[in-house]
């Protein structure tokens, strides 16, 4: 019985082998034994027949890659657009001026039809285009490329031939960051400075007649100078509060803590003694969140504060936590105040935002309370909400997630 020849496969490697010149090699060959026939010698003869099989190698041999193909300039556009489709910053490639390739952030961010389309035109910019004008490589910064205040960085670099590739690069994110800390630390030094000037002129005053100074007035300025100081003490350690939990914030809280009894213990104290009668806490079962107990009590002082100097010091402060359904619980601190104008609301946990100036400082406040709040709520992966109406009071609520988890 006659088996099945299987077919014999050539490796990869000896296809891609180069193939020798046969009939180019029987040719040299019988040419050389022709001259040797002749009277040729033998050694001219073979020497002969190297050169000629080496010219016959060479010629078979693959030609050495253009210096198009070894600096990447070859690849196809296709090849081109699938290098860059994905990545997340915006890439254009140019012919000239025209954008040939646009990738998926580029054309999310410049639209669809800037495929095609003069590179001047789709950027627009006065910035940019003078970029584009200039035959070297370079960088420009520009404002409002697709929205009103953002701010891009456009890097051009020259490729072989007409190619180019842009590159845009999104710098809004870290000016709007600048622009934050040099705001903030010109309200902190404004709010400093103020408690600060009220101090050293009461003293400046005392020392100059101290021997003449009715002693009634000397003991006005005297309490105005203690006033300013502890104003001055607050708004420092409000200040290290939050710098301490913004360095935090990315530290989830692990301890277990007992939400009720934390809430009535902070809503009193936060209260004072001159002021607990006008707490109304509700609330009654066990809440166990993950969270970090100081902070948690540090934004239960800070809401019931606020709701007591705000609120109408003939009406109480409600203080509720209750569930929300399986997995959260929430926290309510109510007040029946004068409430707050709706254009204010979305800005009361922005730092040293005041709806009255006057008023805060004369009651004691720092400005800070609410953003601390925040940053708390923040940490502990919760929720702030605020609403408020004009003559009715203002409810602060923050939602928790519960911790489900067996007590140890």
């Amino acid at each position: 019985m006659i088996g099945t020849v299987e077919p014999v496969r050539l490796s990869d490697a000896a296809m891609d082998a180069p193939r020798l010149p046969l009939p180019g090699l029987v040719l040299a060959l019988a040419t050389c034994a022709m001259l040797t026939l002749a009277g040729l010698e033998l050694t001219s003869a073979l020497a002969t027949l190297l050169v000629w099989a080496g010219s016959l190698w060479l010629v078979r041999s693959e030609p050495p890659p253009s210096r198009e193909d070894r600096n990447g300039v070859g690849l196809s556009r296709d090849a081109m657009g699938d290098l860059f489709e994905y990545s997340e910053t915006p890439v254009l490639i140019t012919e000239g001026d025209r954008v040939i390739i646009a990738n998926h952030s580029a054309r999310g961010l410049l639209g669809t039809h800037i495929l095609g389309q003069d590179a001047r035109m789709a950027l627009r910019q006065p910035e940019a285009v003078r970029l584009l004008d200039r035959s070297a490589d370079g960088t420009a910064v520009v404002r409002g490329l697709a929205r009103r205040n953002d701010i891009w960085r456009i890097n051009r670099k020259k490729l072989d031939g007409k190619l180019a590739v842009i590159e845009l690069v999104n710098k809004t994110a870290e000016a709007d960051i600048a622009r934050a800390h040099t705001d903030f630390v010109a309200n902190a030094s404004h709010e400093l400075r103020t408690p600060l000037a009220s101090i050293i002129g009461y003293v400046e005053t005392l020392r100059e007649d101290v021997d003449n100074l009715d002693p009634g007035i000397a003991d006005r300025f005297l309490a105005t100078i203690q006033r300013e100081g502890r104003r001055l003490q607050d708004l420092v350690s409000d200040l290290m509060s939050l710098s301490r939990i913004e360095a935090e914030k990315h530290d989830a809280p692990s301890a277990r803590v007992d939400l009720r009894k934390l809430v009535e213990a902070a809503a009193r104290d936060g209260a004072g003694s001159d002021r607990w009668d006008r707490l109304d806490i509700e609330g009654s079962g066990e809440f166990h969140v993950r969270g970090d107990e100081q902070q948690l009590e540090q934004l239960v002082r800070n809401l019931v504060d606020n709701a007591l100097k705000y609120g109408d010091p003939d009406q109480p402060v409600t203080v509720r936590l209750h569930p929300r359904g399986d997995n959260r619980v929430r926290l309510t601190v109510t007040d029946r105040g004068e409430g707050i104008a709706a254009e204010h609301v979305p800005h009361l946990t922005r730092r040293f935002y005041r709806t009255d100036p006057g008023r805060s400082r004369a009651s004691g406040g720092t400005g800070l309370g609410l953003a601390i709040v925040k940053h708390i709520v923040e940490r502990h992966r919760g929720r702030l909400d605020i609403d408020s109406k004009l003559g009715e009071g203002t409810r602060v609520t923050v939602t928790l997630p519960l911790d489900n988890a067996t007590a140890d």
